[in-house]
């Protein structure tokens, strides 16, 4: 008997029909996947005094895409492109509408424990929902003591604080347990 579908598998799951759709689309055409375009925008402010300079190439964004795609399930293939470019540990990539997620938050929400753990351990920036997911009481709480209003932070994609710490399982339920004695079910 196969074993039932959890949520992480079904996330798995629907992500690896999503990129092979895609990756079979573009590979019918011969040709990349269509890139995002740029929101119009004109300012309507004065622009900054400061003017950057940037002295290296910017990441790039298929690079980081993939990148972050792979951090949801695919450890092997998070070393291989981080040893590629190591600038990608931090980068994020923004969706669509500001739906920015990194290598790590993408970790967070599929209950990627061994690859959050790696990321990590180069140096990837922890944060409340990664926290939550590894179960980090003592960070979780110390986060949510000094700001009480992120018992109500959206992660990437929008998944709730609470999603994370369920998607870490066992070891993250003592913070999963936390979170509903601050804000139990209606």
């Amino acid at each position: 008997m196969p074993d039932p579908m959890t949520r992480r598998s079904f996330h798995h799951t629907l992500a690896a029909g999503a990129v092979a759709a895609a990756a079979g689309a573009a590979m019918a055409a011969d040709k990349e996947p269509p890139k995002p375009t740029e929101a119009p925008f004109e300012r309507d402010y004065p622009p900054p005094k400061f003017t950057p300079s940037f002295k290296k190439p910017l990441v790039n964004l298929t690079l980081a895409r993939d990148f972050v795609i792979f951090a949801h399930s695919d450890l092997d293939m998070v070393k291989t492109l981080l040893a590629k470019e190591p600038a990608l540990l931090n980068a994020t990539v923004d969706w669509g509408g500001g739906d920015y997620e990194s290598a790590l938050g993408g970790a967070a929400h599929t209950g990627g424990r061994d690859i959050a753990e790696f990321l990590l351990s180069k140096g990837a920036r922890l944060d409340v929902f990664c926290a939550a997911m590894l179960g980090q009481l003592d960070a979780v709480k110390a986060l949510l003591t000094a700001m009480p209003h992120l018992i109500d932070a959206k992660g990437p994609h929008g998944i709730p604080l609470i999603m994370h710490a369920k998607m870490g399982g066992d070891p993250a339920k003592p913070v999963l347990d936390y979170l509903q004695s601050l804000k139990p079910k209606p």
